[in-house]
Parts: C-alpha cells; structure tokens; sequence
C-alpha cells in the first residue's frame, strides 16, 4: 500500500490476508478455493485485487473487494469475480489510476481487465511462454513483464503498446525498472528443478541490466548460486535487491559510477 500502513499476502493455503505493518495484526481473511497466485493494492488503498490457481477442479478468478465495504469481507464476496477459463494468471499488477488491472497469463498473453466491469479492456500477446512477473514503472505509465521464452519486455500500460524487448539465454524469473535511470534489471537462470543437473559455478546466476531505450546489456551482477526469482530497485533507485533459489536476498548499492555511466549509443 503507498502508504506502507498495510499489507497484503495470497498463499497457496487457499487465503488472501491483510495485515497491519506495524504490528503484524491480521486485519481481514478472505478464504479461496484454491492457491492465491497474486495481490495487489490499487493506487487508493482502498480497492485490493488478487487472483486464484487453476487448481483441485477450480478455475483461475481475478477477485476484487473495497476494503471500505466491511460486508464483502465479513461474507468472503467481491464486488466483482472475473472468471479465467482458458490460461491462468500467473502475474498481476494495478495499472495507473487504479482503472483496471494488468494480468499476464501462462500462455504468455496480457490483458487488462476492468475493475468495474470485468471486461478485457486490451490484450497483447507478445510473450511465446508464460509471464513469471510484472512491475511498473515508478509512475505506472509503463510496465515490463519477465517471461519464460527468454525475453523481458517493455509495455505501455494503458494501451499496452509494445515498446521494447530485452533477450537473453534462460528463462526470465523477475524483471524491474529503474525509478531514476533508463535502466532495466532482471534476474532469472533455469527452472529450479533443473538447477540439480548442471555444476553450481557462482555468477551462472546473474542480475543482468540492460539501457531501457538502447535494449542493451552494460553489466552483470555475479551472486546467486541458484536461479534468482526477483529483484527491485530501491525506490530511491541507488541499490536494488534479488532474492533467489539459493535461499539468500542479497542487497546491492550501486557505485558512485554507475550514476554517471552513459551508454554509447
């Protein structure tokens, strides 16, 4: 939630949780059917999003609830259940202005749903494999989704135009965009049931960046002994995380360099 008060949590124990940060209380339960993939906050605070596995006979939902209505919580009923038949989602964001929702399927389609009608309002199918991730821009004008087929991608969000792709040589895990440079991280490596049969040499399992305009690699970040699953730039853009397989989050500070560093185009 921007103001950090609050935070949601979806688990595959078939429950969307709110909590309060400060003293870990749990203000509202919401029971699913099955496992909660994703959740989110619209830019309000006030209207919470989160979307259900395709899993045990159930199909993939995209709830929404208004936190402001105690009744949908007390009776576990969204103002609005959107029913996903075909391909599940498996990564969801709040576009800008808290209009619709940004969701990216396993079949690597995006669409954005509304969050008053429930229809699909656009859809971009320019992934050939499943979008692991999604995260917006610092002003959620754009949003870049990390996938499977190797390629990390730069959308606009309200029209969902496609603006740039970034390739690599493995799957793609998490992707994230710089809120003071033109730049990308992203972070990825095989499948972790994979991982066992090939040798555990450090650095295979890189942060990787890439100039957001020029769809350039310029560095690499050696670390992780196991496929990293995300990363994030510190909102003030001067360090960024990873977490990854090995178990480990590891928190780096950018030097003062790569403040200055300029692509040669």
């Amino acid at each position: 939630m921007w103001d950090t008060k609050n935070v949601l949590t979806g688990s595959a124990d078939n429950s969307c949780r709110l909590w309060d940060c400060e003293t870990g209380k749990q203000l509202a339960l919401l029971h699913t059917n099955s496992a909660v993939r994703t959740c989110g906050f619209d830019f309000s605070g006030n209207i919470i999003m989160f979307s259900t596995d395709k899993q045990m006979g159930y199909q993939c939902y995209l709830n929404f609830f208004d936190l402001r209505d105690p009744q949908q919580i007390d009776d576990n009923q969204p103002y609005l259940s959107i029913p996903c038949s075909d391909y599940k989602i498996t990564s969801a964001v709040w576009g800008p202005l808290g209009e619709f929702v940004i969701a990216g399927h396993e079949n690597g389609e995006i669409n954005q749903f509304s969050a008053k009608s429930g229809e699909i309002l656009k859809k971009a199918k320019e992934h050939t494999k499943q979008i692991n991730d999604i995260q917006t821009s610092v002003d959620l004008t754009m949003f870049i989704s990390a996938s499977k087929d190797n390629t990390a991608k730069l959308f606009d969000s309200t029209s969902l135009d496609h603006i740039k792709t970034f390739k690599t040589e493995r799957p793609v895990n998490s992707a994230a965009i710089s809120p003071i440079m033109d730049h990308v991280v992203m972070g990825g490596g095989q499948e972790a049931m994979e991982v066992t049969t090939t040798s555990t040499r450090i650095g295979k399992f890189e942060a990787r960046f890439f100039h957001a305009a020029y769809e350039e690699e310029f560095g690499r970040v050696k670390g992780h002994f196991g496929p990293i699953n995300c990363v994030a730039f510190h909102p003030d853009g001067k360090s960024y995380s990873s977490g990854g397989e090995d178990g480990y989050v590891r928190i780096h500070y950018f030097d003062p360099q790569y403040f200055d560093f300029e692509l040669e185009a």
